[in-house]
C-alpha cells in the first residue's frame, strides 16, 4: 500500500500530466479530454480531504498547495471547454499557464488592497525562541518550505537543511537584538505562485 508521501507525489505528477494532456486536447492533438487522469486526481483529493488528520503538518501544507493548483487548472479548463463547445476558440491561446498568470495578476491586485499581515489558512507557521534548542521545529519549517517550493514548481537544489537552519538561527538572533523581542514567527506561504518565507516579530 502506498504511503501518504508516495500518493502526494503521484498527485503532483498527475496534475502536471493533466495540464499537458488538456493542452494537447485544446491544441487538437487529442480527441477527448483526459477524463481518466482527472478522475484519479479527484479520487486522491477526496480521500485526503477526508483524512487530513492522518497527515503531518508538512504533508497537509503540500496537499493544500496541490489542491489549490488543481482547482486553478480545473477552473481554466472548464472555461476553455465552454468556449470550445460554443465555438469561441482562440487561435493563439498558448499553454494554460498564460491564463493562470492573468488570474494571478488579478489576485495580486486584490491582495494589495488587504493588509500585508493578513493570515493565509494554507500558510505554515512556526514560532521559536532559540532555534539551536528547537531543532525539530526548524526541521519541520524546512520541510514545509521545500514542499511548498516543489508544489509551486520552484527549484530546491540549492536549498540545504544546514544552510536553512543557520539562516533561521541568525535571523532569529538578529531580530531579537534589533527589536528586543523573545519570539520570532516564521511563515511559509505561496503568494502569486511564489513561495515566501517571512520572519515576524512576536510581541
Amino acid at each position: 500500500m502506498a504511503t501518504i508521501d508516495e500518493e502526494l507525489g503521484q498527485l503532483e505528477r498527475d496534475i502536471r500530466q493533466l495540464k499537458i494532456e488538456y493542452d494537447q486536447f485544446f491544441g487538437g492533438g487529442r480527441k477527448r479530454p483526459p477524463a481518466e487522469i482527472e478522475w484519479r486526481i479527484e479520487l486522491i483529493v477526496k480521500r485526503y480531504g477526508e483524512r487530513s488528520g492522518d497527515m503531518k503538518i508538512g504533508q497537509r501544507f503540500r496537499f493544500n498547495n496541490l489542491t489549490q493548483t488543481y482547482a486553478k487548472y480545473k477552473d481554466i479548463f472548464r472555461k476553455r471547454l465552454k468556449q470550445k463547445e460554443e465555438g469561441i476558440v482562440q487561435r493563439h491561446f498558448g499553454a494554460a499557464a498564460k491564463a493562470i498568470e492573468a488570474e494571478r495578476a488579478a489576485q495580486a491586485a486584490q491582495a494589495r488592497q488587504q493588509t500585508q499581515e493578513s493570515a493565509d489558512p494554507r500558510a505554515y507557521r512556526m514560532t521559536c525562541t532559540e532555534p539551536e534548542r528547537e531543532p525539530e521545529k526548524v526541521d519541520e519549517l524546512f520541510r514545509a518550505f521545500v514542499e511548498a517550493k516543489r508544489s509551486a514548481g520552484e527549484d530546491t537544489a540549492r536549498v540545504t537543511q544546514a544552510g536553512f537552519a543557520e539562516f533561521v538561527r541568525k535571523k532569529t538572533r538578529d531580530l531579537q537584538q534589533e527589536k528586543g523581542c523573545s519570539e520570532v514567527e516564521y511563515v511559509v506561504e505561496t503568494v502569486d505562485g511564489q513561495v515566501k518565507l517571512k520572519a515576524l516579530v512576536k510581541a
